[in-house]
């Protein structure tokens, strides 16, 4: 897989949790290799991974955020419009997008949840990278 390049793309809401899917990533796939951008929160992430993807220059685009349930429904409509947003992405461009947005319907600003969703960002930064390397061999193969 060398000379492939990646573009992981990251909200900035929660920016001590979501960090951690791309130290995850970065175990896998040299950082030589991804390009790191940041965009304000998840609502900006598809118009972004759109942008890097419509580029040509990266074999996938990853993209990172944590959309917290403030108890008053927004995050289900978010969370939703992201996740399509990503996938109609890749769809259109043809360049696969990768999700790592988390929508987790009990999130507290306490250390507990803090170190939980810490461990589960770091392990799904590590579940991106290998699905990008996947997903980059399975389209060279159907490429032949």
């Amino acid at each position: 897989m060398t000379h492939t390049r990646f573009a992981f793309v990251k909200a900035n809401w929660h920016p001590e949790i979501v960090e951690k899917a791309l130290e995850g990533f970065l175990e896998l796939i040299p950082g030589e290799e991804v390009d790191i951008f940041d965009v304000p929160g998840a609502f900006e992430l598809p118009l972004a991974a759109r942008d890097l993807a419509a580029t040509g220059r990266y074999a996938a685009v990853i993209a990172a955020a944590l959309v917290v349930d403030g108890g008053i429904y927004r995050h289900d409509f978010v969370a939703a419009a992201v996740v399509d947003g990503l996938m109609r992405a890749g769809l259109d461009t043809g360049i696969p997008v990768l999700s790592v947005s988390l929508t987790p319907h009990h999130f507290h600003e306490t250390e507990h949840h803090r170190g939980v969703f810490t461990t589960h960002f770091l392990e799904k930064g590590r579940e991106a990278a290998r699905a990008a390397m996947m997903i980059v061999k399975t389209r060279q193969r159907i490429a032949g």
